[in-house]
This record gives C-alpha cells, sequence and structure tokens, in this order.
C-alpha cells in the first residue's frame, strides 16, 4: 500500500484557471499601458479628433488614456500580480475580511466589470465598431467570470488565520 502526501499548499501548482486569470490581466495590463500612453502622449494612435464631440464632457484624449493606462493597465498587472503571488497587504484587509477571498479575487472582479462597461460605453459613443471591442469586450467578460470559477475561488479564498483585524 502506497501513501501520497500532498505538498503543502505554497508549493503546490496553480489550476489552469488561475494562470489563465493571470495571464489575461496581462495581457489587458500591457496593452492598455501602451494604448493608454498613446493616448496619454499623442502617439498618433488616438482616434480622429472629431469623435470627442459625441463623448459628453470629455474634449481631449488626455482622460481616456490615464483611464486606460493607469486603470486598466497598471490596475490589471497589479492583480495579477496579486493573484500570482497573493501578497498580504494591511490596507486591502477589508476587502479579505468582507469577501473572504485574496484582495486580488476583488481587484480581477472589479477590472472586469469596468472593462465591460468601458467597452459598452466605446460603443455607445464611438462611431465605428472595431473587432478591439470585440476582443476586449471578450477580455472584460473572462475577468468576471474567471474569478467565479471553483478553481480560482478555491485558490484565492482568504486563509482566516490570516485575515488582519483591524
Amino acid at each position: 500500500m502506497t501513501v501520497t502526501i500532498a505538498p503543502p499548499a505554497a508549493t503546490r501548482h496553480r489550476p489552469a484557471p488561475v494562470l489563465t486569470t493571470i495571464g489575461v490581466l496581462v495581457f489587458l495590463g500591457i496593452t492598455a499601458m501602451a494604448g493608454g500612453g498613446a493616448l496619454v502622449f499623442n502617439l498618433g494612435a488616438a482616434p480622429p479628433g472629431d469623435w470627442l464631440d459625441r463623448i459628453p464632457l470629455i474634449d481631449s484624449w488626455l482622460v481616456p488614456g490615464l483611464v486606460l493606462g493607469v486603470g486598466f493597465g497598471l490596475g490589471s498587472l497589479v492583480a495579477a500580480y496579486g493573484v500570482l503571488r497573493k501578497p498580504r497587504w494591511r490596507w486591502a484587509g477589508f476587502v479579505e475580511r468582507l469577501t473572504r477571498y485574496h484582495w486580488s479575487w476583488m481587484t480581477t472582479v472589479l477590472i472586469g466589470l469596468g472593462h465591460v462597461a468601458w467597452i459598452a460605453l466605446e460603443l455607445t459613443y464611438l462611431p465605428e465598431l472595431s473587432v478591439l471591442q470585440v476582443v476586449y469586450g471578450g477580455v472584460g467578460v473572462a475577468l468576471v467570470l474567471l474569478p467565479l470559477l471553483t478553481p480560482v475561488r478555491t485558490y484565492l479564498r482568504a486563509d482566516p488565520t490570516q485575515l488582519p483585524i483591524s
């Protein structure tokens, strides 16, 4: 009779849905930072200026570029790091107490919801449908749904003995 002892949780391989979540976050992070940077620094990748006439309260591509680059770009990379390494940050403890999951779980869901809203706004205000809107709409939906999968939830479940008290 052979007895197999499971390795400690810290050394187990990450399940495929967790790796997929990290991959999607990194993809969004890198491409959003590049796109946001192109808009902010006017690197020729911005849509035509007359499209701004359709968007209320926006008169340049600076604000959309900052939202794209900092919010979705940097935010996605921080979330990917959180899913990958699961660092314990005291200031994020309230999220873990509230959800019972590592803070990166909620961050991923919120980035996904925000990105779905972003694409919906693009579809509403921009005159042309782009294949990029379809691709990035799928990215947003994936970031909402992937954290709901059992392997991702199990992997990111907060250890109740490690939850910050205050």
